[in-house]
């Protein structure tokens, strides 16, 4: 979820929750709204820390002492 979806599921939760009046059997639209803004914001939160989070890349290149080949390795590691 991005940060786009986040900020719309929490304007679809607030307009349910605070604007719409109707009755619809079995299901509580004032609790569907906040279902809907709760979303949004844990998605939005979601959505700033994946953002923020860090990227180290670590290469080494090693010589073959048997072969003489040139062996070269990288490591990829995310820092969420």
């Amino acid at each position: 979820m991005r940060i786009g979806t986040s900020i719309f599921l929490l304007a679809l939760g607030a307009v349910l929750a605070f604007a719409v009046n109707a009755e619809v059997p079995f299901i509580s639209l004032d609790l569907v709204g906040y279902i809907l803004m709760a979303c949004g914001v844990v998605g939005l939160i979601w959505s700033l820390m994946a953002s923020q989070r860090n990227r180290s890349v670590e290469t080494r290149t090693v010589n073959d002492p048997g072969t003489g080949e040139t062996i070269t390795r990288s490591e990829s590691h995310d820092g969420l």
